[in-house]
């Protein structure tokens, strides 16, 4: 995605009014396929445990993953045993998959499953039908008695119980839908919670709360070995980001005092397959957490810098509320 494009879908200028038209064709076609789905014409899937959908409605970079993965955290402190579901984006093919951090690779089930799976230890399972991968993990876990499902909002086929929709500081920029803006569907939707940084969104009903995101005091290279970032405020850094918007974290980079000679940007989810190191053996590799399993597999020494995420506790209480009001009702039933 373009920083071109991000901009214009922050006002409404003459891009983003040359692209109105087609937002208008987008919007029938999505608000057509929701209809079907409420009609019955179109199948839901139910599976047989709580299924906690983490999405949005803004194309690229809410920062859905590391929610995922701090609600999968918080979830396991609690006494749940979760398990994760997400389509992989990314991958080489559609079919039902483990994610087995041992063996797993970016191309075979999305960096961002590996990610979560590296992170959280849970088990999780991709598929293109993310009711597949529930059924599917399921049946391998059948100790799971919840599950998250990672970017999964307009994914309708699937049931959920729960829906926690995130948004970053560019909140629903001009409005409109795509091509014309940043929305995937209508904005205000309804949702149970929405998770915001910077301004909360305008409209919609649902209890919002405030997100920080920071930057971890250590970087991490291909062995585990701990990088305390003190140490690279001197050292001459090539930061590499392939995120939906790298220049976010070239920016906490400056933030922390590093001051990168070089910063490259590449389209989300790239693999690395063709990237070609600089040849100065002087510069250190410094990338993102989401791509340091793409790209440590290649060059160990890269360091990559994992995100550090505050909810506000409030969340975690009215999550707790919601679950326990779940329980509740299937134990009537």
């Amino acid at each position: 995605m373009s920083a071109r494009l991000r901009q214009a879908w922050q006002r409404r200028g003459p891009l983003a009014r040359l692209l109105w038209p087609l937002s208008l064709t987008y919007r029938l076609l999505t608000a057509l396929r929701r209809a079907l789905y409420a009609a019955g014409v179109l199948g839901r899937t139910r599976l047989p445990v709580p299924v906690i959908v983490v999405g949005n409605v803004i194309a690229g970079g809410a920062g859905k993953t590391p929610v995922t993965i701090a609600l999968v955290r918080y979830l396991q402190a609690a006494g749940w045993r979760p398990g994760v579901i997400s389509r992989g984006h990314g991958r080489q093919g559609s079919d039902v998959r483990p994610v087995r951090a041992a063996c797993s690779t970016a191309a075979d089930v999305g960096d961002e499953p590996l990610l979560i799976e590296r992170a959280t230890g849970v088990p999780v399972f991709v598929a293109a039908r993310r009711a597949q991968a529930g059924q599917a993990l399921l049946a391998a876990h059948p100790q799971v008695n919840v599950l998250v499902c990672d970017d999964g909002l307009q994914h309708l086929a699937l049931a959920r119980d729960v829906e926690i929709c995130v948004f970053n500081d560019q909140g629903v920029g001009n409005g409109w839908l795509l091509p014309a803006g940043p929305l995937r569907e209508p904005w205000p939707r309804a949702v149970d919670f929405v998770l915001h940084t910077g301004a909360p969104p305008a409209g919609g009903q649902a209890p919002h709360f405030a997100l920080q995101r920071t930057l971890a005091d250590d970087a991490v290279d291909g062995a585990g070995r701990a990088v305390p970032l003190a140490r690279l405020v001197h050292e001459r850094l090539h930061a590499v980001a392939a995120i939906a918007r790298p220049e976010d974290f070239f920016a906490m980079l400056r933030a922390r005092g590093l001051r990168p000679e070089v910063c490259e940007a590449l389209p989300d989810h790239y693999d690395f397959s063709s990237w070609q190191r600089l040849p100065d053996a002087g510069l250190r590799l410094i990338c993102t957490e989401k791509d340091g399993v793409k790209l440590q597999p290649r060059h160990p020494d890269a360091l990559a810098l994992p995100l550090r995420l505050q909810v506000d506790p409030a969340f975690f209480a009215a999550l707790d509320a919601r679950l326990a009001s779940l329980s509740s009702t299937a134990s009537l039933e």
